[in-house]
């Protein structure tokens, strides 16, 4: 009974930890949707979005890896610290349906699970029990280090999502060359309201995704203001609009050496661009119309 008692609580503990690092990675891809989402729910400023964006995936990834590996530290403060985080989670989500109702994602599984407040109270209600049990009756390792490895382990885990998806910091758009051939000048003035710039390479393959993906895109919704900048003014683009089919999307070209100071020659270059300021630098994969859409809601 014992050994079966044990062998439960153990997967308990790999399930909870499952689910938080499930929950960060979730909110992390795209990580801009998740800053959204606190700008537009909570109220915080884009530039308090996105560093708590990112502090709240740390945390989770961190406290899940450790609940996974059985690493509780002293007193199991793991999973006390779990057991807050949650709790302030489920106060939030209560505060969230009293002002905004029950019909909006709450975002706590990023937009890979739409949840409601209501929803997300239940699964936490399930959650805090399964963690006041583990803290009850389940130990975890208990040698020498295990604290100090548990408290290296929480903050690297927080400090590397800082490093490797930095607080993106916004700067003014040059919009001069863009505009400087009035033959090729986008008939659109990109440096008024917000419009996301595509700088794609003509023969970058992943630009050509990039195009595919903008024109699915306005074709399901016509609304999106994007604007696809070409680089190169003399390249054929015959193959790259048969593979992009993206020729009816609004688009310029603009010569090389400009088009590589927008791009620092990494392409596909996406700009989330608000009022002539650039806001976000991304990649193709994290356009979507529900990202988006919460930009576009957003101050």
């Amino acid at each position: 009974m014992v050994k079966a008692f044990k062998a439960l609580f153990t997967l308990l503990s790999v399930a909870t930890g499952t689910l938080f690092l499930y929950s960060a990675y979730t909110k992390l891809y795209p990580v801009q949707s998740f800053e959204y989402t606190l700008a537009d729910q909570a109220h915080l400023s884009h530039k308090a979005a996105s560093i708590a964006a990112r502090f709240f995936v740390g945390l989770e990834a961190g406290l899940g890896s450790l609940i996974m590996l059985h690493f509780f530290g002293r007193r199991k403060w793991v999973l006390k610290a779990a057991f807050l985080l949650v709790t302030i989670f489920s106060i939030y989500l209560i505060w969230l349906w009293i002002t905004a109702g029950n019909n909006v994602n709450c975002g706590c599984f990023g937009d890979a699970i739409w949840m409601s407040p209501a929803a997300s109270l239940a699964k936490n209600a399930g959650l805090l029990a399964v963690l006041g049990l583990l803290i009850r009756f389940h130990n975890g390792f208990t040698y020498r280090w295990v604290n100090l490895s548990a408290v290296s382990f929480l903050i690297a885990a927080i400090a590397s999502i800082y490093i490797f998806f930095p607080v993106f910091h916004r700067y003014k758009l040059d919009f001069t060359a863009l505009y400087a051939d009035s033959t090729l000048a986008p008939s659109t003035d990109l440096s008024k309201g917000k419009h996301i710039i595509a700088f794609l390479s003509p023969s970058c393959m992943h630009c050509r995704k990039a195009g595919l993906k903008i024109r699915n895109m306005q074709l399901r919704d016509p609304s999106i203001p994007i604007y696809i900048v070409i680089g190169g003014t003399k390249s054929d683009l015959k193959d790259f609009w048969k593979d992009s089919q993206a020729e009816d999307v609004p688009h310029t070209r603009l010569d090389q050496d400009p088009f590589m100071k927008y791009t620092h020659g990494l392409f596909p270059t996406i700009l989330w661009v608000n009022n002539g300021e650039v806001e976000a630098d991304t990649g193709y994969p994290e356009l979507s119309e529900t990202v988006i859409e919460k930009w576009r809601r957003g101050n």
